[in-house]
């Protein structure tokens, strides 16, 4: 390649490859994705103790993992309804069975919006109990907690922002 040729090639290589990035750009911007549920709830910022109790039983990668799931997901304000003491005790290790099994019952194995949940009698969750679903002057019961929030998106599933903590039996 002659001298005169070289500083050519340069410009050219460096227009061909400017006019790609608003390709690249493009296709960038179609492969983030939304949250997961675990990142969705977390940035809510109405989920802290639920974001504790899904550290300490271990069930992060869990649901961040691809589902799609349905989580009734209970506010800080309805873990503070527990009896005094409650959250304390099942963060502890040596009760991280019982906390993956209270967690587990919030969680069902699909993806369920509320049009879907309005008309479901119940579900199987994913500790294999059912929960019962009652609807009363539209407003949807989810057991024994209110659903106060409905069809919060994420990469691998929906939340539903329930009042209180559901409690297999």
């Amino acid at each position: 390649m002659s001298k005169k040729m070289f500083p050519l090639s340069i410009l050219l290589l460096a227009l061909f490859l400017v006019s790609l990035s608003p390709i690249a750009m493009a296709s960038h911007h179609n492969t983030e994705m939304k949250p997961d549920i675990v990142q969705t709830a977390v940035s809510a910022g109405t989920f802290q103790t639920l974001a504790a109790a899904l550290t300490a039983a271990d069930l992060i990668d869990v649901l961040k993992g691809p589902g799609p799931f349905t989580v009734f997901a209970p506010t800080d304000e309805a873990f503070a309804k527990l009896p005094p003491g409650t959250v304390d005790t099942l963060l502890r290790p040596e009760n991280k069975d019982q906390l993956i099994s209270i967690l587990k019952y919030h969680v069902v194995p699909g993806k369920f919006m509320a049009a879907d949940v309005m008309v479901s009698k119940s579900f199987l969750t994913c500790n294999m109990h059912k929960v019962q679903i009652n609807v009363m002057d539209g407003k949807v019961m989810v057991k024994n907690a209110l659903v106060t929030g409905t069809d919060i998106m994420a990469s691998n599933g929906v939340i539903h922002v329930i009042d209180s903590v559901l409690l297999p039996e």
